[in-house]
C-alpha cells in the first residue's frame, strides 16, 4: 500500500509508513532519519509532481483534512492515525503555525467533501465550533463537531454526518485520537434515521431554491 503526504514541506521519521512506498511531492525535504528509517522497513520514497499526487488516491480513500493556526499541530498529529487506517490525509492546509482563517479553511474541505473528491473530512480549530458553522453552510456537508466517542458515535450513526470538526484548545491528542477513529470507524445505522436525515436535506434544498429563484 502506498501513503501520499500531501504539500508537505518536510517528512519526519513519524511519516513514515510500515511498508510499501511513500510519495512525496518533488522537492520536498526528506529527514535522514527518515530515510534510514524507510530504508530499514523497505519503504521506497518517490518524488511526484503535486498534479499527480493529489489524484493518486480514489475518492472513498481520500479524507480532506484541513486546520487553522491554532489546530495545526493536532493536524499533523493526526495523520498517522488516518494513514493506518488505511485512508489517504489531503491536506489543504495550514502548512504553519501562521494566523489562518478557519471559514476559509472550513470551506476548502468541505467543498473536497461535497464535490466528491473525497470521501469525508476533518477541520479542526482552536475549539472546532466556528469551522462547523462554516462547514454546514456549503450544500451536502453535514458537519458535527465531536468530543468524545459517545458524540462521534452519535454523530454517524444518527446524522451521518461527513465532515468532522474537533477543537484542539478542548482535547488531547489521545482523546482527538478516539473521537477520530470512533467517527471513521462507525457506520450510519440507517432505518429510522435516514428519514430524519433526509428532513435535514430538505430544509438545505428549500433554502437553496429560495437562494436560486
Amino acid at each position: 500500500m502506498s501513503s501520499y503526504q500531501y504539500m508537505r514541506q518536510v517528512i519526519t521519521a513519524q511519516d513514515v509508513p510500515a511498508g510499501g512506498e511513500l510519495r512525496v511531492p518533488v522537492g520536498t525535504i526528506v529527514t535522514s532519519s527518515a530515510r534510514e528509517l524507510a530504508a530499514g522497513r523497505g519503504v521506497r520514497i518517490v518524488e511526484v509532481s503535486p498534479e499527480e499526487l493529489t489524484s493518486l488516491a480514489p475518492p472513498e480513500r481520500t479524507l480532506a483534512i484541513g486546520s487553522d493556526h491554532g489546530g495545526f499541530r493536532l493536524k499533523e498529529a493526526l495523520k498517522p492515525l488516518i494513514l493506518s487506517l488505511g485512508l489517504e490525509p489531503r491536506d489543504v492546509g495550514v502548512m504553519e503555525e501562521k494566523p489562518a482563517d478557519y471559514p476559509d479553511i472550513a470551506f476548502a474541505v468541505a467543498e473536497l467533501v461535497a464535490s466528491g473528491r473525497a470521501s469525508r473530512g476533518v477541520v479542526i480549530d482552536g475549539a472546532g465550533i466556528g469551522s462547523c458553522m462554516a462547514a454546514n453552510k456549503v450544500p451536502g456537508i453535514r458537519a458535527a463537531l465531536c468530543y468524545d466517542k459517545a458524540s462521534a458515535r452519535n454523530g454517524r450513526e444518527h446524522n451521518d454526518s461527513n465532515v468532522l470538526t474537533l477543537g484542539a484548545r478542548l482535547l488531547t491528542q489521545t482523546q482527538a485520537e478516539e473521537v477520530l477513529r470512533t467517527w471513521l470507524e462507525t457506520p450510519f445505522a440507517g432505518g429510522r434515521h435516514q428519514a430524519r436525515v433526509q428532513k435535514i436535506m430538505d430544509i438545505e434544498q428549500r433554502f437553496s431554491k429560495k437562494a436560486s429563484s
